[in-house]
């Protein structure tokens, strides 16, 4: 079973559909579960946490649903983990909106917002992937494939070498991707990004049933 994290932040449905579809056209029998329940996320054979919205909204949220601990030991329990749009971000240790909020500390660095004045914000739209660190999670994906975007901040990893992907926004090169071990995450929505994000979560899914 893949659980998604459901603490009432996210594109939860959409999410779940695509994983849904990237599971049956890989012949996977696998559940794909949005569940706010402790136990699933505990015993899921992975674990997808999604997010929309304001960094500190989406902590609080977890927060509250008391899934802090269980989603930081998913992370570190070698289980596929797959983080997505705000859902990545907050794996950081810290963000700069609405001034300094914590994160999750899975990965170290912090979250800021895009800093050229001749860009609108949020960014909105499809942007091509400059591949970095390479990771399976890409795997099949060519350089310049485009993704979608929906956001106003981004993460900076503080280690190089968890940039799996990059892409540009006006002049400010950002975080597309980033990995370490299990865990995968997206600044982009793969659920919202057509063909080409189906062939990411397919590998995410492989990843999954691998035996």
């Amino acid at each position: 079973m893949i659980a998604i994290v459901d603490y009432g932040v996210g594109n939860l449905r959409s999410a779940q559909k695509g994983l849904e579809r990237a599971a049956a056209e890989e012949g996977l029998a696998l559940e794909v579960r949005v569940t706010p329940t402790a136990a699933d996320i505990e015993r899921a054979r992975a674990v997808v946490l999604p997010g929309v919205g304001a960094f500190a909204h989406c902590m609080g949220s977890l927060a509250e649903a008391g899934l802090n601990e269980v989603v930081v030991d998913a992370a570190a329990s070698g289980r596929p983990f797959f983080g997505i749009c705000v859902g990545m971000q907050i794996l950081f240790d810290e963000s700069e909106e609405f001034g300094r909020v914590a994160g999750l500390g899975v990965l170290p660095g912090r979250v800021v917002k895009f800093r050229s004045k001749s860009v609108k914000i949020p960014h909105m739209g499809w942007n091509g992937l400059r591949m970095r660190t390479p990771s399976p999670m890409l795997a099949g994906i060519d350089e310049g494939t485009y993704y979608y975007f929906v956001h106003s901040f981004y993460a900076e990893p503080t280690e190089p070498e968890l940039l799996a992907a990059t892409a540009t926004y006006g002049d400010e090169e950002f975080a597309a991707a980033v990995g370490r071990d299990n865990v995968f995450a997206t600044q982009f929505h793969p659920e919202k990004s057509q063909e080409a994000g189906i062939r990411l979560l397919r590998n995410f899914v492989r990843k999954v049933g691998a035996p």
